[in-house]
C-alpha cells in the first residue's frame, strides 16, 4: 500500500487505488473534498449503486468539518434574519440525523438566561422592523419576542417533536442558575443536538466504502478536463508525488473553502457563484459547570456565544464570525477572538474565565454562499448547488456554502440533479438509513451500555461509554474476543489502545497520530508528548 493512501475498511468494497495506476473503467462520480458535503454525496451515490471515487487532499474532515460548534441545530438566530426555510429544513434534518447516528449525536438542552440588556445584532432584519414599529425598544430583544421565537423554533420542524419543547426557567431554583452571576433569575430552556462532527464524516466515508466507493485521502486533484464525454482527472499522492489518472462520468466539486480555486485552477470553468470565507473560532477551557446542559449567551454586540459541556472535563465556547482572506492561510483563533469569547462568557458567569484557563483553541473556515451581506454574521448559512452541464459534455456540480446539519439533504439534492445525467434512477435512501454503529434506538443507549458491561467487565464506566459514543454497536466488533485490557494491545494513555488505533486505521482511514487524536477522537486533550510519540511510532512514525 502506498504511503498516504487510505486502507480498505474490512468488508467495505472497493478501496484506495494505488498511486500511479489507472482504474479499469470510468467511475460514475468523482468527488473532490472529504468533508461533510463530499462524504455525504459519496455515500448517497454509492448507496444508489453508482461507482464513486472520492479524493481528499488532507485527512477526512481536516478543515471546516472538524471545526464546527458540534451542533445539529436549526439555527435559532437565523429567525432574526427571517431565513425561515433554512431553519425549517435544518430542524427537520436535525431529527433525521439524530435517529441515524444516536452514538455520535444526542439531544441537549440549551439554557438561555435573560439579562437586562438583551440586544439585537445590529443588522438583523427583525431589529429594523421592530425599531420602526416600536421605537421605544431601542434595539433590545423584548422577552415576548424571545418567547415567540422559541415557540416558532419548536414548531417549524413539524407537529410531532422528537425533542422536548421550550420551557421557562426560574434560575433561582435551577442547577443551571448556580454558575450565573447574581441577579440573573429567569430564562428559557429549549432543545437541539450535539454531534461529533469529524467522527460523523469518517462514518459517512466508511459507509460509502462499505457500499463500494473508493476513498482516497492525502490525494490532491491537480487537473481535470472534459474529453470524450468524460472527465479525465489527474490525482497526485501528497506523500509520494505519484500521479494517477481517473475517468468519471460526472465531477463534484465539494472542496469547501477551496471550491472557487478548484473551479479556476483545476477545471478552468469559473462559475457565477462566490464564496465568502468566514472564520469561526472556539476555545476549550476547564469545566465551568457541573450539569449536562448548555448555555446560549448573548454578547454585548447582540451576537450569540455557546458554552457547551465537552469531553467530560471541559467546556467548549464559541463561536466568532470574522471574514478571512484566503483558504490557503490557515485559520487560527487569535488572541482578540479568544478574549472576545471569554468576555462574552464572563458577562454571565459568576467565576471569570482567565486566559490561562484556555487549554485548547481551534478555528475553521465556513465557506458560505456569498450573498453580499453587510457583515460576516449576517451571511446566509444556506447552500447553492451550481450545475454546469453543457450538451454532450460531462457534468460538473459545485457546492457553495451549507452547514453540517443540512449535509444529508444537500447530498440528496445533489444526486437528484446528477443521477438523471448519468442514467441512474435509484430512489432516495438515506432518510431512514443508519451510519455504521448507529443501528439502535434513540432511547437504547443504556441497554447498549449494560450489554457491553456484561461482555467486557474490565472496561470502567468512562472508558466503556467513550467507546459506545464513538462506535455504537461497532464497539463490540472492535472489542471482539477481549477478556482483559491486556488483550487490546499497547496502551497509549487515556484508554486509547492499539486495538482501537488499528480499527481507526483499517475502517476509518486514519493515517497519522493527529488523525486519531483530533479527528477520530479528541484524546489529544489528554495525552502527553511522550504518549503521542509512542502512538506515532505505532502508526509508522506518522505524527
Amino acid at each position: 500500500m502506498q504511503k498516504g493512501q487510505a486502507m480498505l475498511p474490512a468488508g467495505g468494497g472497493a478501496g484506495s487505488n494505488p498511486a500511479g495506476t489507472t482504474p479499469a473503467g470510468p467511475a460514475d462520480l468523482l468527488v473532490i473534498g472529504g468533508g461533510a458535503n463530499g462524504c455525504g454525496i459519496a455515500r448517497d451515490a454509492a448507496g444508489r449503486g453508482m461507482s464513486v471515487t472520492l479524493a481528499e487532499m488532507g485527512d477526512l474532515a481536516s478543515a471546516t468539518s472538524s471545526a464546527s460548534t458540534k451542533l445539529f441545530h436549526g439555527g435559532l438566530r437565523y429567525l432574526e434574519y427571517l431565513d425561515l426555510p433554512l431553519v425549517r429544513e435544518a430542524l427537520a434534518e436535525r431529527d433525521i440525523l439524530l435517529r441515524s447516528m444516536p452514538h455520535v449525536s444526542w439531544p441537549l438542552r440549551f439554557v438561555m438566561p435573560l439579562g437586562a440588556d438583551m440586544r439585537f445584532a445590529a443588522e438583523s432584519p427583525v431589529s429594523r422592523i421592530l425599531g420602526r414599529v416600536m421605537p421605544w425598544t431601542r434595539g433590545r430583544r423584548p422577552e415576548w419576542l424571545i418567547r415567540s421565537g422559541l415557540w416558532l423554533y419548536d414548531h417549524l420542524g413539524g407537529r410531532r417533536p422528537v425533542l422536548p419543547r421550550t420551557r421557562a426557567l426560574d434560575l433561582k431554583h435551577e442547577a443551571a442558575g448556580i454558575p450565573l452571576r447574581d441577579g440573573i433569575t429567569r430564562g428559557f430552556e429549549y432543545s437541539d443536538c450535539w454531534v461529533d462532527d469529524s467522527r460523523m464524516v469518517a462514518l459517512c466515508a466508511r459507509d460509502a466504502a462499505m457500499r463500494g466507493a473508493r476513498i482516497l485521502t492525502r490525494t490532491k486533484v491537480t487537473g481535470a478536463r472534459r474529453e470524450g464525454g468524460l472527465w479525465q482527472v489527474e490525482l497526485t499522492d501528497i506523500a509520494t508525488g505519484q500521479v494517477s489518472r481517473h475517468a468519471a462520468r460526472a465531477l463534484v466539486n465539494a472542496a469547501g473553502p477551496w471550491v472557487e480555486q478548484v473551479l479556476r485552477r483545476v477545471t478552468a470553468t469559473p462559475g457565477p457563484e462566490g464564496v465568502r470565507l468566514v472564520r469561526g473560532s472556539h476555545i476549550v477551557t476547564r469545566r465551568l459547570f457541573d450539569h449536562d446542559r448548555c448555555y446560549i449567551l448573548q454578547g454585548s454586540d447582540g451576537r450569540i456565544v455557546f458554552a457547551i459541556p465537552y469531553e467530560q472535563d471541559f467546556t467548549l465556547i464559541g463561536t466568532t464570525d470574522e471574514d478571512h482572506p484566503s483558504p490557503d492561510i490557515a485559520p487560527e483563533c487569535t488572541r482578540t477572538e479568544s478574549d472576545y469569547l471569554r468576555s462574552a462568557v464572563n458577562a454571565w458567569f459568576r467565576s471569570p474565565v482567565a486566559h490561562e484557563d484556555v487549554v485548547w483553541s481551534f478555528s475553521g473556515l465556513r465557506p458560505l454562499h456569498d450573498d453580499h451581506a453587510a457583515s460576516a454574521t449576517a451571511v446566509t448559512r444556506d447552500y447553492a448547488l451550481v450545475l454546469d452541464a453543457p450538451a454532450g459534455l460531462a457534468p460538473l456540480l459545485s457546492v457553495f456554502g451549507g452547514k453540517i446539519t443540512t449535509h444529508r439533504h444537500l447530498a440528496e439534492e445533489a444526486l437528484h440533479r446528477l443521477a438523471p445525467l448519468i442514467g441512474n434512477s435509484a430512489p432516495d435512501w438515506t432518510r431512514r438509513a443508519h451510519l455504521p454503529g448507529g443501528n439502535f434506538p434513540l432511547d437504547g443507549f443504556a441497554d447498549l451500555d449494560a450489554a457491553l458491561r456484561a461482555r467486557h467487565p474490565f472496561l470502567d464506566d468512562p472508558w466503556r461509554r467513550r467507546l459506545l459514543r464513538a462506535y455504537g454497536t461497532d464497539a463490540e466488533k472492535m472489542l471482539a474476543g477481549a477478556e482483559s485490557a491486556e488483550d487490546l494491545g499497547e496502551h497509549f494513555g487515556a484508554t486509547l489502545t492499539a486495538r482501537e488505533v488499528d480499527w481507526m486505521t483499517r475502517h476509518e482511514f486514519a493515517r497519522t497520530a493527529d488523525d486519531v487524536l483530533w479527528r477520530r477522537s479528541k484524546l489529544g486533550l489528554r495525552l502527553s508528548g511522550d504518549q503521542v510519540a509512542r502512538l506515532a511510532a505505532h502508526m509508522g512514525g506518522r505524527g
